[in-house]
Protein backbone atom coordinates (compact mmCIF):
# COMPACT_ATOMS: atom_id res chain seq x y z
CA UNK A 1 0.00 0.00 0.00
CA UNK A 2 3.01 2.48 1.01
CA UNK A 3 4.82 1.87 -2.55
CA UNK A 4 1.38 2.37 -4.42
CA UNK A 5 0.30 6.00 -2.72
CA UNK A 6 4.04 6.77 -3.25
CA UNK A 7 4.17 5.80 -6.65
CA UNK A 8 0.57 7.80 -6.86
CA UNK A 9 2.83 10.66 -5.38
CA UNK A 10 5.74 10.80 -7.34
CA UNK A 11 3.63 10.85 -10.25
CA UNK A 12 1.49 13.80 -9.09
CA UNK A 13 4.91 16.11 -8.61
CA UNK A 14 6.35 15.02 -11.65
CA UNK A 15 3.10 16.29 -13.60
CA UNK A 16 1.73 15.63 -16.84
CA UNK A 17 4.67 13.64 -18.20
CA UNK A 18 4.38 10.95 -15.61
CA UNK A 19 1.06 10.37 -16.62
CA UNK A 20 1.67 10.85 -20.49
CA UNK A 21 -0.15 7.94 -22.73
CA UNK A 22 -0.29 7.65 -26.13
CA UNK A 23 -2.10 6.86 -29.54
CA UNK A 24 -0.40 4.88 -32.68
CA UNK A 25 -1.38 6.91 -35.54
CA UNK A 26 -1.15 5.37 -39.02
CA UNK A 27 -0.32 8.08 -41.26
CA UNK A 28 0.26 8.61 -45.61
CA UNK A 29 3.79 9.36 -47.00
CA UNK A 30 3.04 12.49 -48.44
CA UNK A 31 2.12 14.32 -44.48
CA UNK A 32 4.76 12.65 -43.04
CA UNK A 33 6.45 16.13 -42.20
CA UNK A 34 3.50 17.67 -41.26
CA UNK A 35 2.24 14.72 -39.30
CA UNK A 36 5.36 15.19 -36.79
CA UNK A 37 5.08 18.76 -36.38
CA UNK A 38 1.30 18.34 -35.23
CA UNK A 39 2.67 15.37 -33.08
CA UNK A 40 5.34 17.60 -31.31
CA UNK A 41 2.75 20.32 -30.87
CA UNK A 42 -0.37 17.55 -29.60
CA UNK A 43 2.64 16.68 -27.14
CA UNK A 44 2.93 20.47 -26.07
CA UNK A 45 -0.57 20.95 -25.05
CA UNK A 46 -1.43 17.44 -23.45
CA UNK A 47 1.56 16.21 -22.60
CA UNK A 48 0.26 12.58 -24.51
CA UNK A 49 1.97 10.99 -27.44
CA UNK A 50 1.31 10.47 -30.96
CA UNK A 51 3.30 7.59 -32.37
CA UNK A 52 3.21 7.97 -35.65
CA UNK A 53 3.96 5.31 -38.24
CA UNK A 54 4.76 5.81 -42.08
CA UNK A 55 3.52 4.24 -45.46
CA UNK A 56 1.64 4.08 -48.80
CA UNK A 57 -2.79 4.41 -47.88
CA UNK A 58 -2.97 1.10 -49.79
CA UNK A 59 -0.83 -1.09 -47.55
CA UNK A 60 -1.83 0.73 -44.19
CA UNK A 61 -5.48 0.60 -44.91
CA UNK A 62 -4.47 -3.21 -45.35
CA UNK A 63 -2.69 -3.63 -42.52
CA UNK A 64 -5.54 -1.97 -40.59
CA UNK A 65 -7.75 -4.65 -42.15
CA UNK A 66 -5.73 -7.51 -41.00
CA UNK A 67 -5.76 -5.87 -37.25
CA UNK A 68 -2.98 -3.69 -37.08
CA UNK A 69 -3.14 -1.89 -33.29
CA UNK A 70 -3.63 1.59 -34.76
CA UNK A 71 -6.29 4.01 -33.49
CA UNK A 72 -6.45 7.10 -36.35
CA UNK A 73 -5.34 6.78 -40.07
CA UNK A 74 -4.71 9.37 -41.96
CA UNK A 75 -4.65 8.67 -45.52
CA UNK A 76 -3.99 10.03 -48.74
CA UNK A 77 -7.27 9.55 -50.18
CA UNK A 78 -10.74 9.15 -49.38
CA UNK A 79 -11.76 5.81 -50.47
CA UNK A 80 -9.81 3.93 -48.27
CA UNK A 81 -11.26 5.62 -44.99
CA UNK A 82 -14.62 5.17 -45.92
CA UNK A 83 -13.95 1.49 -47.21
CA UNK A 84 -13.04 0.85 -43.40
CA UNK A 85 -16.05 2.88 -42.71
CA UNK A 86 -17.97 0.26 -44.55
CA UNK A 87 -16.36 -2.68 -42.57
CA UNK A 88 -17.24 -1.16 -39.38
CA UNK A 89 -13.56 -0.71 -38.45
CA UNK A 90 -14.07 3.15 -37.70
CA UNK A 91 -15.66 4.98 -34.94
CA UNK A 92 -18.97 5.92 -35.37
CA UNK A 93 -18.75 9.81 -37.18
CA UNK A 94 -15.40 9.20 -37.34
CA UNK A 95 -14.22 9.72 -41.00
CA UNK A 96 -13.79 13.30 -42.17
CA UNK A 97 -11.43 15.01 -44.56
CA UNK A 98 -8.29 16.79 -42.90
CA UNK A 99 -6.42 18.19 -46.46
CA UNK A 100 -6.35 18.46 -49.60
CA UNK A 101 -3.44 17.33 -51.41
CA UNK A 102 -1.11 18.95 -54.51
CA UNK A 103 0.74 17.45 -56.67
CA UNK A 104 3.66 18.23 -58.31
CA UNK A 105 6.35 17.56 -61.17
CA UNK A 106 10.09 18.39 -59.70
CA UNK A 107 13.74 17.79 -60.91
CA UNK A 108 16.97 18.24 -59.76
CA UNK A 109 18.52 18.25 -62.91
CA UNK A 110 16.19 20.34 -65.12
CA UNK A 111 14.00 22.85 -65.42
CA UNK A 112 10.39 21.50 -65.19
CA UNK A 113 8.53 24.78 -64.42
CA UNK A 114 6.88 24.44 -68.15
CA UNK A 115 5.54 21.22 -67.12
CA UNK A 116 2.93 20.22 -69.92
CA UNK A 117 5.72 21.65 -72.22
CA UNK A 118 8.72 19.49 -70.44
CA UNK A 119 6.58 16.17 -70.45
CA UNK A 120 5.28 16.62 -74.10
CA UNK A 121 8.85 17.08 -75.24
CA UNK A 122 9.83 13.39 -73.61
CA UNK A 123 13.71 14.23 -73.29
CA UNK A 124 14.25 12.18 -70.30
CA UNK A 125 15.18 8.86 -69.16
CA UNK A 126 12.93 8.20 -65.97
CA UNK A 127 9.87 10.06 -64.57
CA UNK A 128 9.25 8.73 -60.76
CA UNK A 129 5.63 8.60 -59.46
CA UNK A 130 3.98 6.64 -56.69
CA UNK A 131 2.50 3.22 -57.11
CA UNK A 132 -1.03 4.10 -58.29
CA UNK A 133 -2.28 0.91 -56.99
CA UNK A 134 -1.90 1.89 -53.47
CA UNK A 135 -0.76 5.34 -52.92
CA UNK A 136 -3.57 8.06 -54.23
CA UNK A 137 -0.71 10.61 -55.50
CA UNK A 138 0.64 7.80 -58.10
CA UNK A 139 -3.35 7.95 -59.29
CA UNK A 140 -3.22 11.58 -59.65
CA UNK A 141 0.12 11.28 -61.79
CA UNK A 142 -1.80 8.82 -64.22
CA UNK A 143 -4.89 10.93 -64.49
CA UNK A 144 -2.47 14.20 -65.13
CA UNK A 145 -0.46 12.13 -68.15
CA UNK A 146 -3.97 10.66 -69.68
CA UNK A 147 -4.92 14.00 -69.47
CA UNK A 148 -2.42 15.41 -71.35
CA UNK A 149 -2.94 12.70 -73.78
CA UNK A 150 1.18 11.45 -73.08
CA UNK A 151 0.30 7.78 -70.70
CA UNK A 152 0.85 5.93 -73.75
CA UNK A 153 4.04 7.36 -74.71
CA UNK A 154 6.08 7.92 -71.55
CA UNK A 155 4.34 4.69 -69.62
CA UNK A 156 8.01 2.82 -70.83
CA UNK A 157 9.75 5.38 -68.67
CA UNK A 158 7.78 5.48 -65.50
CA UNK A 159 9.53 4.03 -62.48
CA UNK A 160 7.13 3.35 -59.49
CA UNK A 161 8.04 3.75 -55.64
CA UNK A 162 6.19 2.20 -53.62
CA UNK A 163 4.83 5.26 -51.60
CA UNK A 164 5.20 8.98 -52.64
CA UNK A 165 8.52 9.26 -50.16
CA UNK A 166 10.26 6.50 -52.80
CA UNK A 167 9.20 8.36 -55.40
CA UNK A 168 11.00 11.56 -53.43
CA UNK A 169 13.64 9.70 -53.53
CA UNK A 170 13.95 8.47 -56.97
CA UNK A 171 14.56 11.87 -58.18
CA UNK A 172 16.25 12.86 -55.10
CA UNK A 173 19.06 10.70 -55.54
CA UNK A 174 19.02 11.11 -59.21
CA UNK A 175 17.37 7.88 -60.52
CA UNK A 176 14.90 9.66 -62.42
CA UNK A 177 15.58 12.78 -63.69
CA UNK A 178 11.92 14.05 -62.94
CA UNK A 179 8.64 12.93 -61.07
CA UNK A 180 5.65 13.71 -59.75
CA UNK A 181 5.87 14.13 -55.84
CA UNK A 182 3.16 16.41 -53.17
CA UNK A 183 4.09 19.74 -52.65
CA UNK A 184 4.11 19.39 -49.06
CA UNK A 185 7.13 17.06 -49.59
CA UNK A 186 8.80 20.52 -50.92
CA UNK A 187 8.17 22.48 -48.02
CA UNK A 188 12.32 22.92 -47.09
CA UNK A 189 13.36 21.92 -50.87
CA UNK A 190 14.93 24.89 -52.36
CA UNK A 191 16.59 22.81 -54.78
CA UNK A 192 15.81 22.27 -58.63
CA UNK A 193 12.37 23.39 -60.04
CA UNK A 194 8.82 22.05 -59.93
CA UNK A 195 5.40 22.93 -61.47
CA UNK A 196 1.85 22.64 -60.20
CA UNK A 197 -0.21 20.47 -61.23
CA UNK A 198 -3.07 22.56 -62.49
CA UNK A 199 -6.42 21.11 -60.82
CA UNK A 200 -8.01 20.87 -63.64
CA UNK A 201 -5.49 17.44 -64.60
CA UNK A 202 -6.72 15.12 -61.85
CA UNK A 203 -8.95 14.38 -59.57
CA UNK A 204 -8.98 16.85 -56.71
CA UNK A 205 -6.56 14.58 -53.94
CA UNK A 206 -8.92 15.18 -50.78
CA UNK A 207 -7.48 13.23 -48.23
CA UNK A 208 -9.46 11.84 -44.92
CA UNK A 209 -8.57 11.04 -41.55
CA UNK A 210 -10.71 8.27 -39.45
CA UNK A 211 -10.95 7.60 -35.80
CA UNK A 212 -10.48 3.98 -36.10
CA UNK A 213 -12.76 1.26 -34.19
CA UNK A 214 -9.65 0.57 -31.59
CA UNK A 215 -9.57 4.05 -30.90
CA UNK A 216 -13.31 4.66 -30.38
CA UNK A 217 -12.90 4.94 -26.73
CA UNK A 218 -9.89 6.10 -26.38
CA UNK A 219 -9.41 8.89 -24.81
CA UNK A 220 -5.61 10.44 -26.32
CA UNK A 221 -6.93 8.63 -29.43
CA UNK A 222 -10.16 11.03 -29.63
CA UNK A 223 -7.87 14.02 -28.43
CA UNK A 224 -5.62 13.65 -30.89
CA UNK A 225 -8.26 13.24 -33.68
CA UNK A 226 -9.98 16.90 -32.07
CA UNK A 227 -6.24 18.63 -32.32
CA UNK A 228 -6.14 17.36 -35.73
CA UNK A 229 -9.57 19.45 -36.35
CA UNK A 230 -8.14 22.22 -34.34
CA UNK A 231 -6.42 25.86 -35.16
CA UNK A 232 -3.17 25.42 -34.67
CA UNK A 233 -3.22 21.85 -36.18
CA UNK A 234 -4.47 23.74 -39.15
CA UNK A 235 -2.15 26.18 -39.85
CA UNK A 236 0.59 23.85 -39.89
CA UNK A 237 -1.20 22.00 -42.57
CA UNK A 238 -1.70 25.03 -44.79
CA UNK A 239 1.61 25.87 -44.59
CA UNK A 240 2.60 22.86 -45.96
CA UNK A 241 0.69 24.06 -48.91
CA UNK A 242 -2.55 21.32 -48.45
CA UNK A 243 -5.80 23.20 -49.00
CA UNK A 244 -8.83 23.37 -46.46
CA UNK A 245 -12.58 22.20 -46.40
Amino acid sequence: MFYRLFAIGLALLLGPAALAAETHVAVAANFTEPAREIAALFKRSTGDDAVLSFGASGPLSQQISQGAPFQVFLSADQKRPRELEKAGLTAPGGVFTYAVGKLVLWSRSQDVTQGETVLKSNGFAKLAIANPSGAPYGTAAVETLQSLKLYDTIAPKIVQGASIAQAFQFIDTGNAQLGFVALSQLKSVEAGTRWIVPQDLYTPIRQDAALLKLGADDAVAKAFVAFLKGSQAREVIAKYGYGLE
